[in-house]
């Protein structure tokens, strides 16, 4: 036996990141009376359990115990399950995910693949016997039923347990695809933030209902190596210039009746979101596949025929935001837009908010306001580096919620706000209920503490004022320049400069190994203006100019020693990492590409096409982005050689491993030595213990070894 404490990387992984125990997913009841939200039992349980908070009482009560509703049993996952999680990347266990009736009073989840259903008041949760395995249980408003998918067939069960039946099921297969009913395809999951496929009317008497047909999406085969007794995993995966899955919407009745719901689905065939609400028609968000033209479109339920009630189009790119769009409370139509150069707030046609504000989600809309989550804008006085803020904004103007530096968002209904807000000083994120304003009570966390604080500088590098974070060591005394580490992801979608402890934990651990480590949000990132996300327009490599220049930038004032400098990153953080040792030796003397995209002809659709374009209509934007081509690397490599590690995920179905071969096998034609690192049994994400704690610590012993460290 020993005492010895566990070291960072160990405590990192079994601890999720240190998000185990932490409360998440928060819905409050519209009285205000209560907040349901899930929080496991401890900094290193995984299993998630879904509460009750009393607002009135402060009294916190399980409502559901994974544990106790299986017995004990070990938990399985379907196929699909697992597919879910891994494009939501989810890394809990037991209840992961749940949906409540309007009044919040009854709650529906999947657990091991079975349906059940808690009572949110009376703290009671039970099975309901039907087919499974169950994915994404959904009540009724009026909590009289429970739709779910199972087996590729929308169902419906009543909320005691009675009546289970099909409402569509799946016709059979004419080819290698397959038909399902209720379930969001994985370009939605992955890349359109639609994680669902049916929607309830708010009547509770029909549904609208996502058919999904994947058969034009062509096969590729996951397979494990590691155990060639396996069958390879086939999966349908729409890669760019390729089908997508058809996708068509049907309103549903319970009593089987069902209508088409009809748009132009040559022109805009991505069903980008759906919205149903007492305030108005069914609500689509319909996109063109060259993402420059969409539709929100109204649907009338009985006939299945559709409006439009407005159109956008953008020369570069139309983006897709969390929370839009949807009805007011009075039937005006709420998005975010990009005018005059700004992201804005617009409620009908008229915007909120102007170039001061960034804004980047909705998260509710009341009869009195709509409150959104925004960062600072161009025109802003003060750039609030990595900031994020919740905002009440009305047509008499707008105020702030969460006053203290740090990325905030909030859920409200009836009068009650919760507020979650991570700040640079503090582990975790804190969660405050406030009434009318004012704190009622506070949700507690478990999450454990990490043990290090981030010893962090929010600044600005280079001529363009890029965003930055940069990390000293611990017990650094500022007397030598520090060997260099810049650990990006530098791409859309991926904030990482953020003004919250535990956003850079792994940063400041490898910062404590005797680095000074840059942190870099070049144009591509989101939360400054549209023009600086949409930069990279058919030229990507832009992120690898802006982490030159921030470097170089940030070299002026800070002791960082530039003949030394590496740079790791995983995905798009992967794929810069490749791009900077091969392209730009001059600068990095060595680099870690984790699960790194090589050839972006092999990645997505939606994503892959917004920024890259056909790549049959375009090649040589493909050729220039890629690492790699069909003839070798995309570029000669410059001299001198750099060290280059390549990690990847045998069993990576987002980017899949293919990449990294065809990397390693142009490198070797072109007599480059790197290293090569499989991961066995690993997706895009890393959440096995030991290998999340091992790969950390083998990145640092190539660092130090690439570098010429002691």
């Amino acid at each position: 036996m020993t005492n010895e404490p566990l070291s960072f990387p160990r405590r990192y992984a079994r601890t999720q990141r240190f998000t185990s125990g932490a409360p998440r997913a928060f819905t409050v009841s519209p009285d205000g009376s209560r907040v349901v939200f899930l929080r496991s039992s401890s900094g290193t349980d995984r299993a998630n359990q879904l509460w009750v908070l009393d607002v009135a009482e402060g009294r916190e009560r399980v409502a559901a115990d994974p544990a106790a509703l299986l017995g004990g049993a070990t938990e399985h996952l379907s196929t699909e399950e697992r597919a879910r999680r891994e494009r939501s990347r989810e890394g809990g266990a037991g209840i992961v995910g749940y949906a409540t009736d309007t009044a919040a009073e009854l709650a529906s989840f999947a657990l091991s693949g079975r349906l059940f259903t808690a009572e949110l008041r009376a703290g009671t949760a039970r099975e309901l016997p039907v087919p499974g395995p169950v994915i994404d249980p959904r009540p009724s408003p009026d909590g009289l039923f429970v739709a779910y998918v199972a087996g590729g067939a929308l169902r419906v069960v009543g909320a005691e347990g009675e009546d289970d039946r099909a409402l569509a099921e799946p016709e059979p297969a004419t080819g290698p695809g397959a038909v399902s009913y209720g379930l969001a395809e994985f370009i939605a999951a992955e890349e359109m933030g639609r994680s669902r496929g049916f929607w309830w009317s708010p009547e509770g008497d029909r549904l609208l209902v996502a058919r999904v047909d994947d058969t034009p999406v062509q096969r590729w085969w996951i397979s494990d190596p590691a155990h060639p007794e396996v069958d390879p995993q086939r999966v349908a995966y729409p890669v760019a210039g390729s089908a997508n899955a058809e996708v068509r919407l049907f309103v549903i009745g319970l009593d089987g009746v069902r209508t088409e719901v009809t748009w132009d689905r040559a022109r805009y065939p991505y069903l980008a979101h759906a919205h149903w609400s007492a305030a108005g028609a069914p609500l689509l968000l319909v996109q063109a596949r060259d993402q420059r033209s969409q539709l929100f479109l109204a649907v009338d339920p009985d006939s299945g025929a559709t409006r439009m009630v407005h159109a956008d189009e953008d020369p570069i790119w139309l983006d897709l935001f969390p929370g839009v769009p949807c009805w007011s409370p009075g039937g005006q139509l709420v998005r975010i837009a990009d005018e005059g150069g700004a992201r804005v707030l617009a409620f009908g046609e008229r915007p909120l908010t102007g170039a001061q504000l960034h804004v980047r989600a909705v998260l509710d809309v009341s009869a009195d306001d709509v409150l959104i989550a925004a960062s600072a804008g161009e025109a802003a006085n003060d750039p609030e580096t990595g900031e994020v803020h919740v905002y009440r904004v009305n047509e008499l103007g707008l105020e702030r919620v969460s006053q203290q530096p740090g990325v905030h968002s909030a859920v409200r209904a009836g009068g009650v706000t919760v507020l979650v807000s991570a700040v640079l000083d503090q582990p975790g994120a804190q969660v405050q209920v406030l009434r009318e304003g004012k704190h009622a009570a506070t949700i507690p966390s478990y999450a454990e503490h990490p043990g290090l604080s981030p010893r962090v500088t929010l600044t600005q590098g280079g001529a363009q004022k890029i965003p930055c974070a940069v990390l000293m060591p611990t017990d650094y005394d500022g007397d030598n320049p520090l060997p260099v580490l810049l650990d990006p992801y530098g791409g859309p979608h991926g904030p990482r400069v953020l003004a919250a402890h535990n956003a850079h934990l792994t940063s400041q651990w490898f910062a404590d190994q005797g680095f000074a480590v840059v942190v870099a949000d070049g144009r591509g990132t989101p939360g400054r203006s549209p023009a600086w996300e949409k930069a990279l327009r058919d030229d990507l490599t832009l992120s690898l100019d802006d982490q030159v220049e921030a470097l170089h930038g940030l070299a002026e004032r800070f002791p960082l020693d530039l003949s030394r400098v590496a740079i790791r990153g995983w995905s798009y953080g992967g794929w810069l990492a490749g791009l900077a040792v091969l392209r730009r030796p001059d600068v990095f003397h060595a680099g870690i590409a984790g699960a790194p995209v090589a050839d972006w002809r092999l990645y997505d659709t939606h994503y892959t096409e917004r920024y890259l374009g056909d790549p049959a209509a375009d090649p040589a934007t493909y050729a220039k982005n890629s690492l790699v081509t069909d003839e070798g690397l995309s570029a000669p490599a410059a001299g001198p050689h750099r060290p280059l590690m390549i990690v990847h995920g045998l069993a990576d179905d987002n980017v899949v491993v293919a990449h990294a071969l065809r990397l390693s096998s142009a490198l070797l034609a072109a007599s480059r030595p790197h290293e090569v690192l499989p991961l066995s049994g690993v997706t895009h994400m890393t959440p096995q213990e030991q290998v999340a704690e091992n790969l950390l610590l083998l990145q640092v012993d190539f660092l130090k070894r690439s570098l010429g460290l002691g």
